[in-house]
């Protein structure tokens, strides 16, 4: 009998970073060969799954592979956090988006709430190849959700922020923000993670004119512009975050309409999650 030959990407580690939150090494050369700080992909684990964008964390051009690190909040994150080595993604496309934008002159701090830190980590990787001197802040509820910390230590001081002071100093990547920007030490700052948290760091730049960039999420279908799912309003105009982003000038961006847009299907994504949870289908 002759054996079929596996259709996708295999996964080849699953290891995990932080409660729900994993890191998965996947095989997709061609991806891997091309790819650029800010870009992403589109994956699904099956036919007929939902289609989840995900940053393309770091490549591994001569080994054929990319890291994604994927934080388990719905029924299909879920499903590719208990993918296993040896178990295949029906799908990842790309890459996808626009590459970072790599601002000349001066030093840069790049600013990871939460799971941003795995979109941060990318570009603080371009800059400090560029020669630009990169301070990491990363924050988290608690030090157990900490995650790459070692791996920006690479590029650069990190400052660690937790909630509650279990991990690096207490309170919110704000004020570890704002000390920074009172030592002169940032002229361009990148900022990924909650839309609050994006908010309120490009309120804390803007007075000063220091060039704030923002990595936006907003819902995204196809990955083209076709769809209009990923749609924002930047500097008054509409934009699309899958082809005209996912970087855009902080200071430029609707976050109201970001918000609202981003919870439009919550209700649907915990009723999935439900089933998946309790075995329906």
């Amino acid at each position: 009998m002759e054996t079929q030959t596996p259709v996708g990407h295999e996964v080849l580690g699953n290891v995990v970073l932080a409660p729900a939150v994993h890191r998965l090494e996947v095989r997709a050369p061609r991806i891997a060969a091309v790819r650029r700080a800010a870009q992403f992909v589109i994956v699904r684990r099956g036919p007929g799954a939902e289609r989840i964008p995900l940053t393309v964390a770091a490549a591994d051009a001569a080994g054929g592979t990319i890291t994604l690190i994927v934080q388990a909040v719905g029924k299909s994150t879920a499903e590719l956090t208990a993918l296993a080595p040896g178990q295949m993604i029906h799908d990842v496309a790309g890459p996808l988006g626009r590459p970072t934008e790599l601002v000349p002159g001066g030093d840069a701090v790049v600013v990871g709430g939460g799971i941003g830190a795995a979109v941060v980590l990318p570009i603080a990787a371009a800059l400090h190849a560029g020669g630009t001197a990169v301070t990491s802040i990363v924050g988290a509820r608690s030090q157990p959700w900490v995650i790459l910390e070692e791996e920006l230590a690479a590029f650069g001081r990190v400052v660690v922020c937790t909630d509650d002071g279990t991990r690096g100093r207490p309170g919110l990547v704000t004020a570890a923000l704002a000390d920074e920007l009172a030592a002169g030490a940032a002229a361009t700052v990148y900022a990924v993670g909650p839309v609050p948290m994006m908010r309120a760091v490009a309120e804390l730049t803007r007075p000063l004119g220091v060039r704030t960039i923002v990595s936006l999420n907003p819902i995204m279908v196809d990955g083209t512009g076709m769809c209009g799912g990923c749609r924002v309003t930047v500097g008054g105009e509409m934009r699309f975050a899958c082809v005209d982003g996912p970087e855009f000038d902080g200071h430029a961006v609707d976050f109201d309409e970001l918000a609202d847009r981003l919870t439009a299907y919550r209700a649907d994504e915990a009723l999935a999650r439900s089933r998946l949870g309790g075995g329906d289908s």
